[in-house]
């Protein structure tokens, strides 16, 4: 697996803009399959930057219904929480 099929995309919210803010932390989508370690060699070589911690946890799709009796499903995914070095930020615009 190389970095680009790792790191799918940063997530932009309120809670993870506060947290970028205050603590140097950015929430991530990941492969499922993505382990710490390989998460974070490919932050640090995609993005140019020295990793602190990763800290991982695996989210369950949520249940969707639209005006049909079959319920579907959400794609289960993989959210990283990864913490930088002091001074180091990824440029997200």
């Amino acid at each position: 697996m190389n970095s680009f099929n790792i790191i799918k995309t940063v997530r932009l919210t309120e809670k993870g803009t506060r947290q970028g803010e205050k603590y140097n932390q950015y929430t991530l989508v990941c492969d499922r399959l993505a382990t710490k370690i390989q998460i974070r060699k490919a932050v640090e070589e995609l993005f140019k930057v020295k990793v602190v911690s990763c800290n991982t946890l695996n989210v369950r799709g949520k249940s969707r219904r639209q005006r049909t009796a079959q319920a579907g499903k959400d794609r289960d995914w993989k959210k990283a929480i990864v913490t930088l070095k002091e001074g180091d930020k990824i440029q997200l615009t």
